[in-house]
């Protein structure tokens, strides 16, 4: 994620502001320029400071569930985001709207990446058989909704909102990590291994790093839930749901791949930089001045990663919080995670699609 700035008075933003706490100008995202907008209104639109064309808020800014501009030259309507919901909770309810609220924060953020990668985003109306298409569902008496994904179809449990329904279910499942954005994460790494593994000729070259796919999901979640992971599973995954079914240990790897160029992204707009005062250094210290949504050497990636992590897990212990990152990256893992790289970066370089 970028840093972001106010371009009436360069303000440093966070990426949902809707508001410059400096100025007071309304802001807006501009998928397609990647920038927070400052915006004056005009009549029943808005115009930026810098000029240009008349813009519109997606219509789910009127329920303060977003803050991105329609596409130019649409006066109304959903953003390139919101298009891709399908089923949302009954807003009436006021805990449906907060937690709705929660989960649109992190749907926009995995947008963001998705974009940034340029990775096909066709929705259920471009694509019938396909497109990605989210359905937000609440718990009704009769029954509980599973978070999952199955042909582009993407079900999000509105109960993952609830931070202490979502800690009780991270401690009863023995997860080390359980956030909503990780949910997205891991769920729309099912739909790209349909669309860049499956579709995109890359089915043996998967089955080579991550296993034979073709064996019967139901019967390794029974295994998993009854036996547990296999004892040497920090060897081969990077979690113990990842040994669940190659297709779970994609979607795995998938998110924590999501999860490193992201925060890696975030870190080199601070310039941060990891030069331990002690100890044999060489290869505790990264320089991180390099876009990782961009670079094709996934070395850099990873040598960056490793020493930057082990920074911020410490400092999180020094405040007694949990480690940032408790996740080993074992050699297996990282090739994984190298497959994932070369995915995305051959799609960066192709055509835009939509």
């Amino acid at each position: 994620m970028k840093i972001f700035s106010c371009q009436s008075c360069e303000n440093i933003l966070y990426f949902e502001n809707q508001r410059c706490g400096r100025c007071g100008h309304r802001l807006a995202y501009d998928p397609r320029s990647e920038s927070l907008v400052a915006l004056e209104a005009e009549d029943s639109a808005f115009r930026s400071v810098t000029g240009g064309p008349q813009r519109f808020f997606c219509d789910n800014a009127s329920r303060d569930a977003c803050n991105w501009l329609v596409p130019k030259g649409q006066d109304g309507g959903f953003c390139l985001a919101c298009r891709h919901n399908g089923t949302i909770p009954d807003l009436s309810a006021p805990s449906n709207l907060a937690g709705w609220r929660e989960l649109e924060t992190a749907k926009h953020r995995l947008l963001y990446s998705l974009m940034r990668w340029r990775l096909p985003l066709r929705t259920r109306v471009e694509d019938p058989k396909h497109g990605l298409i989210f359905n937000f569902l609440a718990d009704t008496p009769a029954a509980k909704v599973m978070t999952g994904h199955e042909n582009g179809v993407i079900t999000i449990a509105l109960s993952e909102a609830d931070d202490i329904e979502r800690e009780r279910r991270r401690v009863e499942m023995g997860e080390p990590y359980r956030t909503l954005l990780g949910h997205f994460r891991h769920e729309v790494g099912h739909h790209y291994w349909d669309l860049l593994v499956r579709d995109g000729g890359q089915l043996e070259a998967c089955r080579s790093l991550f296993g034979d796919d073709s064996q019967d999901y139901q019967a390794t979640l029974e295994r998993h839930y009854r036996d547990g992971p296999p004892s040497d599973w920090q060897d081969r995954y990077v979690s113990p749901y990842a040994s669940v079914h190659p297709w779970e240990d994609f979607a795995e790897t998938w998110a924590h791949y999501l999860h490193i160029v992201d925060t890696l992204e975030m870190a080199a707009q601070f310039g941060i930089q990891v030069t331990p005062s002690t100890g044999a250094s060489e290869g505790f210290a990264a320089k991180l001045d390099f876009d990782p949504y961009a670079i094709t050497d996934f070395d850099r990636v990873v040598t960056s990663w490793l020493p930057f992590v082990f920074a911020m897990n410490s400092v999180n212990r020094a405040i007694g919080s949990k480690d940032l990152y408790p996740f080993v990256l074992a050699p297996a893992v990282i090739e994984k995670l190298r497959f994932i790289h070369r995915l995305v970066q051959r799609r960066r370089a192709g055509p835009a699609e939509r």
